[in-house]
């Protein structure tokens, strides 16, 4: 007959469970950390390989182009479509310029490109990364005498830091335009009074402060990525969830990092 154990042995277990956990992630943050210090400090240093870093910026820049256009056009046109529905019922219709603007540079553009990023670019850093390590080519460059933090690492989060901003304004510039056609052209709104009050509403620190949580969100994202691809263990699974974890815990710290972001820009 099985025997039932203590409910205060149950309780004990699940605290320990739950303590664990906690500091299996401070320790991985603290991980993290360090390698994207070395990374960033690895780029300082010679051999310097531009040919990598020209590589990164091209996989991140232009392979992550379609999407972000596309994100960015439909966010847009959606966001001006239930503006207009919402200001109709005030007759400020007038608005809608400057309520999408400010949306798409504050926290839409930002938020939505790294995503978008997080979700083609960290997974396949954390995947590529993580078959080098499970077969152990990591291992052979330092074999080697070839840093892997500078070859490997160094360059993607270099070029993820550098081209979100850059996507983060194209996915505000094809957002306004679809917001512009979904105003103006479809719905009606005085063209006039669409850019008027983007004009008199819109700041400049709305679109630098966009671009600044870009490349927060481009440096964590790519380091989340690098570090699970680059720590992963146990094979084909292993790789598999390293990738998981990267789109992940990638997602949930841009959602984080930009609610304080937001508290230090706005407030």
């Amino acid at each position: 007959m099985q025997t039932v154990p203590p409910t205060g042995s149950s309780l004990r277990r699940t605290i320990e469970e739950i303590g664990r956990s906690g500091i299996d992630f401070v320790t991985d943050i603290g991980a993290m950390g360090m390698l994207t210090a070395q990374a960033l400090r690895a780029t300082l240093k010679p051999p310097y390989r531009f040919r990598v870093f020209l590589d990164a910026m091209d996989d991140v820049g232009f392979g992550s182009l379609f999407i972000v256009l596309l994100t960015g056009s439909f966010a847009g046109a959606v966001m001006a479509m239930q503006s207009i529905v919402a200001f109709r019922m005030f007759d400020s219709e007038h608005l809608v310029g400057s309520a999408v603007a400010l949306t798409l540079t504050r926290e839409l553009g930002p938020v939505f490109t790294a995503l978008m990023v997080t979700g083609r670019n960290a997974s396949a850093m954390a995947t590529t990364l993580g078959t080098m390590r499970v077969t152990e080519q990591i291992d052979a460059m330092e074999v080697m005498a070839v840093d892997p933090v500078q070859y490997l690492i160094a360059p993607r989060i270099v070029a993820t830091t550098l081209m979100m901003p850059l996507l983060t304004m194209l996915f505000n510039f094809v957002g306004m335009t679809a917001a512009w056609a979904v105003s103006v052209l479809w719905l009606g709104v005085d063209e006039g009074a669409f850019f008027g009050s983007i004009a008199s509403d819109l700041e400049p620190s709305d679109l630098t402060n966009g671009v600044i949580k870009a490349a927060v969100f481009g440096l964590t994202v790519s380091a989340v990525g690098c570090f699970r691809g680059y720590t992963a263990k146990g094979g084909a699974k292993g790789v598999g969830e390293a990738t998981t974890n990267a789109v992940v815990f990638g997602s949930v710290a841009i959602f984080v990092l930009n609610y304080f972001l937001t508290a230090a820009m706005f407030t």
